[in-house]
């Protein structure tokens, strides 16, 4: 069975946050540890330098991201529809000018303990002012 373990192997093996890529204003966040409690959503850049750029947690529900060179969490405003582990389909986070979206689908596998794949998703910047990004990711679910 794939575990926890095994997610926590792959983020490892995740290469060292790099400076921005050139992409876009969202960068790496850099290896992040399970939370205390609950359920996180580690999301990987789906482009050929595969960073983890997002670490979305159930409780509490917030969002972690680098954003011009700063890594910062972001509250959860509004969550819709339901999809399991704490987390929706399409989730709204907001600090300061930044909104950030994540739109995801997640399976359940037999394989996988304590979590789920997410077989799609992409995560949308909005700032007033600045260009919208919006960005392919992918990744698995972890449960304490």
């Amino acid at each position: 069975m794939i575990s926890l373990a095994l997610m926590l192997a792959l983020q490892a093996a995740t290469p060292a946050p790099a400076a921005n890529s050139g992409t876009g204003p969202l960068g790496a966040i850099g290896q992040q540890k399970l939370p205390a409690k609950g359920c996180a959503a580690y999301l990987w850049s789906m482009d050929a330098g595969r960073q983890l750029v997002a670490m979305a947690t159930a409780d509490p529900a917030q969002i972690r991201l680098a954003i011009d060179g700063k890594t910062t969490d972001y509250a959860m405003t509004t969550q819709s529809p339901a999809i399991g582990f704490g987390f929706g389909g399409v989730t709204q986070y907001r600090g300061g000018d930044v909104t950030a979206t994540l739109d995801m689908a997640v399976a359940v596998r037999a394989d996988i303990s304590a979590g789920a794949t997410v077989t799609s998703a992409t995560l949308r910047i909005d700032r007033p002012g600045r260009d919208t990004v919006v960005m392919p990711v992918g990744g698995l679910i972890g449960c304490v």
